[in-house]
């Protein structure tokens, strides 16, 4: 829809008619910004992005322990498919226990910075970091280019695409190559979408005025609806289509952390990104200087960047509890009780988010805004993404 017709479309909408739906213009124009949820952006860092071979690979390295040090765990063992690809943990647990909790992977590859901290600027460089993680898979990169190189099914999968791999003895082409497993992971996790939900169909029905679409969300769902863009303000935050902004915030968690130290969030992410060699402007990215390098290369890591934490999308947030980035709340509804009565402290000495005011919300609006939420549940996928195909080619 063009700018002009969503106009036209917005001005003609108190005399559309719509039973059931009793929407202000400016409700409509916001409802329209969160759908439809476009194809996800190029990656210009990674050749292979959306090549289907490389996906086929990527696929079956995400189910494969081998890449671990134990032969044990694989990036499914934290993403099951099962769990809407979490592992339903506070924080997660593989070769060791972390600290953090499992973030989902639908529509990862909208994400413009990768971990909580947004340690990484691309999907492929994020899949490497766990594999080399002592507390995680606790493998190496000289491993899995072993691993490559000695199975023949990988081997002929990995060299028609990538070329041939290099010896042990070659550092430079060690890391190329382990670069190249994190970059066909992200042509497999690129197709991990989910797009269409009660809600994309309720904004569907209001484009098309369309009364059994527009049925898609029930009144309670749409009373949370109109209060998520109205007084709960939290489009702020979860904004656009995938519903976040896709930055990082404090929303003053410390006060509630059950255990450890406060964690730095993005202060320590950005200084971990400009060390990172698989760094989008770095020697094994495919195009140092597209618009990825640029936005990373200039980062600097400020004081009010402690305990920030990216923000999540909603899509889905119904199927990944517990919450937040220590798991910290185990239902929606403790999720809403924080906002509802939050009185944050700063973090760790930060400034803290000048947006956050407790919402006071009653227990009816609590009910709306959860069924809101419940909303934004679409898990339909090719049953064949869900599982490690027969063979990688």
């Amino acid at each position: 829809m063009t700018r002009l017709l969503a106009a036209a479309f917005i001005a003609a909408w108190p005399s559309l008619g719509v039973a059931g739906v009793d929407l202000t213009p400016e409700e409509v124009r916001k409802v329209l910004a969160h759908s439809p949820l476009p194809p996800p952006p190029a990656d210009e860092t990674n050749a292979v992005a959306d090549d289907p071979s490389a996906a086929r690979l990527g696929q079956f390295l995400f189910f494969e322990t081998r890449l671990s040090g134990s032969g044990r765990f694989s990036c499914a063992s934290c993403h099951d498919p099962a769990r809407s690809f979490t592992d339903g943990r506070r924080v997660f647990e593989a070769a060791g226990q972390g600290t953090r909790h499992t973030p989902a992977l639908w529509n990862v590859a909208y994400n413009r910075w990768l971990f909580w901290d947004g340690r990484t600027d691309s999907l492929w460089s994020q899949a490497l970091k766990p594999i080399e993680h002592p507390l995680e898979m606790a493998g190496s990169r000289r491993l899995v280019v072993g691993l490559l190189r000695s199975d023949a099914g990988l081997r002929a999968a990995y060299e028609p695409i990538f070329g041939p791999l290099a010896g042990p003895e070659d550092a430079d082409g060690v890391n190329r190559a382990f670069a190249n497993v994190g970059k066909a992971i992200e042509a497999y996790q690129r197709r991990l979408v989910s797009r269409h939900s009660p809600f994309d169909v309720f904004a569907e029905g209001l484009r098309e005025k369309d009364a059994a679409r527009l049925a898609a969300l029930s009144e309670g769902a749409q009373r949370g609806l109109r209060l998520f863009m109205g007084r709960g303000n939290c489009r702020v935050c979860h904004a656009g289509p995938n519903f976040t902004d896709g930055e990082f915030h404090d929303i003053g968690l410390d006060a509630v952390a059950e255990q450890g130290p406060s964690d730095p969030g993005r202060y320590a992410g950005i200084e971990a990104l400009l060390r990172d060699p698989f760094a989008a402007s770095g020697a094994y990215s495919d195009d140092r200087n597209g618009p990825r390098a640029q936005s990373s290369r200039f980062l600097v890591a400020k004081y009010h960047n402690l305990g920030q934490m990216k923000t999540p999308s909603l899509r889905n947030v119904a199927l990944t509890a517990p919450y937040m980035h220590r798991g910290q709340f185990a239902t929606l509804r403790d999720v809403l009780h924080h906002y509802s009565t939050i009185d944050p402290p700063p973090l760790s000495g930060a400034a803290q988010e000048n947006l956050l005011k407790p919402l006071r919300l009653t227990d009816q609006e609590t009910a709306d805004l959860i069924a809101f939420l419940e909303c934004l549940t679409d898990t339909a996928i090719d049953p064949a993404l869900l599982a490690r195909p027969a063979t990688p080619r």
